[in-house]
């Protein structure tokens, strides 16, 4: 059986707040299959928003925006999205509310479900989110990528719960924040059926002007079908 290569990258974009020209050349450069985004346009005209992100970074939206709370997948042309879904996590009070975005996706004879997830900075309500988010992969038939900003490195409990039966790099590949990063926050996880080949962080003059946290590319091979 062959191996289909696949390259995912996970990004905080804070809110495109920072150098979007940095940013969506970045991607493109990148030359990702599939990118997680997270705080994407989640509120008023977030669909125009959201596409014209895309664009600017030669891709097309996959799944996401509003019904994920800010999840934003972001697939080339190669890809062929099947199903997408979105969920959302419990409201606490007086917190932001915050959700997964899930497409399924078929590339040169293989197929893989991607999700992606921005989990809380509060300690106490982090750890739901991230059963929540591993209750969903779990229930997934087949080969399964997530990826996004944890908020917690990993030693933290939520990293555990989304890592557990999931392959990843976790040798301080450290992401924010971007100008001096300190902390591993954002990170890519696989199913144990495929092979990742290599796994970085971008960390460049470029990279610190586009956001507060620094991309990590994965570069995979899947089984094909």
């Amino acid at each position: 059986m062959g191996t289909v290569p696949l390259r995912v990258m996970t990004y905080n974009v804070h809110g495109l707040k920072d150098d979007r020209d940095a940013l969506t050349s970045l991607i493109r450069d990148a030359e990702p299959d599939v990118v997680l985004v997270q705080e994407a346009p989640r509120r008023f005209r977030w669909r125009h928003k959201c596409a014209a992100l895309a664009d600017d970074a030669g891709m097309v939206v996959g799944a996401g925006g509003l019904p994920s709370l800010g999840n934003l997948i972001l697939v080339s042309l190669r890809l062929r999205v099947r199903h997408s879904w979105c969920v959302r996590y419990p409201l606490t009070p007086g917190r932001h509310m915050r959700g997964a975005a899930f497409a399924t996706c078929s590339v040169r004879g293989a197929q893989f479900t991607v999700s992606g997830s921005h989990l809380s900075t509060d300690p106490v309500e982090r750890p739901a989110q991230a059963e929540r988010w591993k209750q969903e992969l779990a229930a997934i038939e087949g080969i399964v990528i997530a990826g996004g900003d944890l908020n917690e490195g990993p030693g933290g409990g939520a990293w555990r719960t989304v890592a557990d039966g999931l392959g990843t790099d976790d040798a301080g590949i450290l992401t924010f924040p971007a100008r001096l990063p300190q902390h591993q926050l954002d990170a890519v996880f696989a199913h144990p059926g495929v092979t990742i080949d290599k796994y970085t962080v971008i960390d460049t003059d470029r990279a610190r002007l586009a956001s507060d946290h620094l991309p990590v590319i994965a570069d995979l091979r899947l089984p094909s079908t």
